[in-house]
């Protein structure tokens, strides 16, 4: 009874970081107390957003959480069929078996110490409580966690993974007392822990994206996107390029569904209006226009240090390294600095609205897919000082014509006061009230306003909610709408708020609602959730576009 309450006591009450172990009555107490950092460790639950993931994705949980856990005992004897199948059964699978997890783990813990010794305390060997609980998350990353039995007879590809991985391991030494790891998975020692890791890495998985948000074109699946039906369409874009004069119409058709990646750059520049449609007049219009560009670098750049100009170059340069901040390829400085010229130039080119914090964003989509004709994979640690000077001035120029044109459709969202950026915000609250009065409902009840939440949604275009990749999908369909940045995007914010409506209402108060609205968990989304999302943005706004009363209360 005594040992059960000491249980219940150290499951509790939090272990002092730097407490002292002696003897050997405090063996099980050490033993408890990490079974409770174990448990502090399955609680941290990190808020982020598509711009701000967690550094380590293993250690991602499930943002919202209902109060009864659903029934798995079925999932043992039932494979998944499909991937919504299966996410939908690992929705809540981060609660399942923890006492299992933290038996497996101490019975290791315990194993592993030499004979006749005491457990040293490790939170005695470092500094703080962080690296040593980094260190259990390490061990008992919740690979296994997908709602089936650890017990369940491993496939055949999974054992050979697993044999794999423990050949990787095997090439990782120890440096400092902790665990140097390689590409795979930190090379544990002892085998009855290595043991437990292979359980949990031959269970099914979802693919993990890198989470400093892959720019290349990836399913949620994580499955190439080249398929078959990939391919034709491909085939029938590049055939309507090469005519002698595009029909814009029919390629608008084409791109709505999402354009094939060798062939996006010169479909966004004929999209945006800055080519025209003319095959032999591109190159006299590129050359043109590229030279405009750079004509007014040599006339007004220099005047960015002027009294009149210093503000606003002050604010471009500090939001500058703020874009995209976990992406590389954004933070060399020559990137930055075809940036500040590229948002300077706008910014006195255009002075009723001027440079405002927000537009820096859109030029990045621009940017990578003009970028990426030249770059076949992994864009986002390109070095951009290794292409050839012209290059580099080519891809200047044609993203700052290409976002001047994005922008004289939407300018008055970065005038004074924003009016713009104000009434897209009240149509999407009245849109909402029409759609989903419970959702309307809830975020009255809880005064929580759409402005503290959607400003964001309309000055970025969902940019700062939407990994970069989700982004250039986005951007393909608003090309092809005929207002696709000014109003398509309203029904996709729309469309975007009823997707988390089970999160949305499971939020009892205003600060887990606020928390929520601003860091939408939407890191691992890919080709097939951003399809969804604009197949109903499409349906809300033939339902709602032309019937203003309809389904108004």
């Amino acid at each position: 009874m005594a040992t059960e309450n000491r249980i219940h006591f150290w499951r509790r009450n939090v272990k002092v970081p730097g407490r002292k172990l002696g003897g050997e009555g405090d063996a099980a107490t050490s033993n408890q107390s990490v079974q409770g950092n174990l448990r502090r460790t399955h609680l941290i639950q990190p808020v982020y957003g598509a711009q701000h993931p967690p550094l380590d994705p293993r250690l991602r949980r499930t943002f919202a959480k209902e109060a009864a856990k659903p029934n798995f005992s079925n999932l043992k004897s039932k494979k998944p069929s499909s991937f919504h199948e299966f996410a939908r059964s690992t929705n809540d699978a981060w609660d399942i078996d923890d006492d299992e997890e933290d038996e497996d783990f101490l019975a290791a813990h315990q194993t592993s110490l030499t004979p006749g010794l005491h457990p040293s305390p490790p939170l005695q060997q470092y500094p703080g409580p962080s690296l040593h609980q980094a260190d259990l998350a390490d061990r008992l990353t919740p690979l296994g966690a997908a709602g089936l039995n650890p017990q369940e007879e491993q496939e055949p590809d999974c054992e050979e993974e697993a044999q794999q991985d423990e050949g990787e391991e095997e090439e990782c030494g120890e440096f400092n007392g902790r665990v140097g790891k390689s590409s795979s998975d930190a090379h544990l020692g002892d085998s009855s822990v290595r043991s437990t890791l292979q359980k949990q890495k031959s269970l099914p998985m979802r693919p993990i994206i890198p989470l400093i948000a892959r720019i290349s074109d990836q399913n949620a699946s994580g499955a190439p996107p080249m398929t078959v039906r990939e391919k034709s369409r491909q085939d029938k874009f590049r055939q309507l390029l090469a005519s002698p004069n595009t029909d814009l119409e029919e390629l608008r058709k084409s791109s709505w569904s999402g354009i094939p990646r060798e062939v996006r750059p010169i479909t966004w520049r004929l999209l945006s209006g800055y080519l025209p449609a003319n095959m032999e007049r591109r190159d006299l219009v590129l050359k043109r226009k590229r030279d405009e560009y750079f004509g007014f670098i040599e006339q007004y750049y220099h005047s960015r240090t002027d009294e009149h100009f210093k503000d606003t170059y002050r604010q471009i340069h500090i939001d500058i390294p703020r874009t995209n901040p976990l992406i590389p390829l954004f933070q060399q400085p020559t990137v930055q600095e075809v940036f500040e010229r590229i948002l300077f130039i706008w910014a006195i080119r255009h002075p009723a609205s001027g440079y405002v914090q927000g537009i820096n964003d859109l030029v990045t989509p621009f940017f990578v897919v003009f970028l990426s004709e030249f770059v076949e994979e992994d864009v986002e640690n390109f070095e951009m000082a290794g292409l050839p000077l012209e290059t580099q001035r080519n891809i200047e120029a044609d993203s700052f014509w290409c976002m001047s044109k994005l922008l004289d459709g939407i300018q008055d969202n970065y005038t004074f006061a924003q009016p713009g950026i104000q009434n897209k915000v009240k149509d999407l609250e009245e849109l909402v009230s029409r759609i989903d009065m419970d959702i309307h409902g809830h975020l009255k009840r809880y005064e929580v306003e759409y402005l503290q939440f959607a400003f964001r949604w309309m000055n970025n275009l969902l940019m700062r909610e939407l990994p970069l990749r989700c982004t250039i999908r986005v951007w393909d369909t608003y090309q092809a709408e005929a207002e696709g940045f000014s109003n398509f995007h309203l029904y996709v914010c729309a469309a975007f708020l009823i997707e988390w409506r089970k999160e949305i209402l499971s939020m009892v108060d205003f600060q887990g609602l606020l928390m929520l609205l601003q860091n939408l968990p939407t890191i691992h989304w890919g080709n097939e959730e951003v399809g969804l999302l604009l197949a109903e943005a499409y349906r809300l706004k033939y339902m709602f576009a032309d019937a203003p009363n309809h389904y108004k209360r």
